[in-house]
């Protein structure tokens, strides 16, 4: 048996699946269930509680849709680790995954020199149908997909490499080069997956993701990257600081 100790009340008011999924919950976040421990069948579950396996089902979907559980073809049920929470700072996302003591690692999907879009050339400042550098990456978080981050990039700050791009992140990069960026413009929203980013991400189709577009600059005031970036919803989340004006 994997997991606490689980105690139903059935004279209470709260649902039945609703009480087992709180109860692993706090288990989770206790430490007492780590990330990767399986947790038994809703076959087994539902015969240790004495409930149905509908109830028991019920219960484990409500961990998945937390994003506390996964659950993986031919292992079963296990737990996961929580959502990476990020800050609305001026980082890498390989720098920050590393530094939450998270195992940071990535797939090259596309390195290549292309025509500019017209709307990415107006975020950068070059002229509309230049060559550009153009990325495309799908970031890991501890062996499991987290993001994917596509970039573009004039052709004479630096000259990226697949080698390069699998172990560091692009802003490593560009300060090893010498470019020191200071700022950006950002944009966060909010959109459903296609079928192929869903399958790219382990999402289902019409799956909620996060957008970030950004376009960074140096302290020359040059723009030095325009990246658009989706991220799993289920997983990823951006926090920002408020105060009062």
């Amino acid at each position: 048996m994997t997991g606490p100790e689980i105690v139903v009340d059935r004279s209470s008011p709260v649902p039945l699946y609703f009480q087992v999924a709180e109860q692993f919950s706090a288990a989770i976040q206790r430490g007492e269930l780590a990330p990767g421990d399986r947790l038994d069948s809703e076959l087994q579950l539902a015969d240790r509680l004495g409930l149905s396996r509908p109830t028991v089902r019920q219960a484990i979907q409500h961990l998945v849709d937390k994003g506390l559980i996964v659950r993986r073809r031919g292992v079963g049920t296990e737990v996961i680790r929580g959502e990476v929470r990020r800050a609305v700072e001026l980082t890498s996302l390989h720098d920050d995954l590393a530094r939450a003591g998270r195992q940071p690692s990535t797939s090259v999907l596309e390195l290549a020199t292309v025509v500019c879009p017209a709307q990415v050339a107006a975020a950068l400042g070059v002229t509309a149908g230049s060559e550009v550098q153009h990325l495309r990456r799908l970031r890991f978080a501890d062996r499991e997909p987290l993001a994917v981050l596509e970039n573009w990039l004039p052709l004479d700050l630096v000259r990226l490499t697949l080698d390069g791009l699998q172990s560091r992140g692009l802003y490593a990069i560009l300060r090893a080069a010498g470019l020191r960026v200071r700022g950006a413009q950002q944009r966060i929203g909010a959109r459903a997956a296609t079928a192929a980013e869903a399958q790219m991400l382990g999402e289902r189709r019409g799956a909620p993701l996060l957008t970030m577009t950004r376009t960074a600059y140096d302290d020359q005031g040059r723009y030095v990257e325009h990246g658009a970036h989706i991220y799993r919803a289920s997983r990823y989340a951006l926090e920002v600081t408020v105060a009062e004006r």
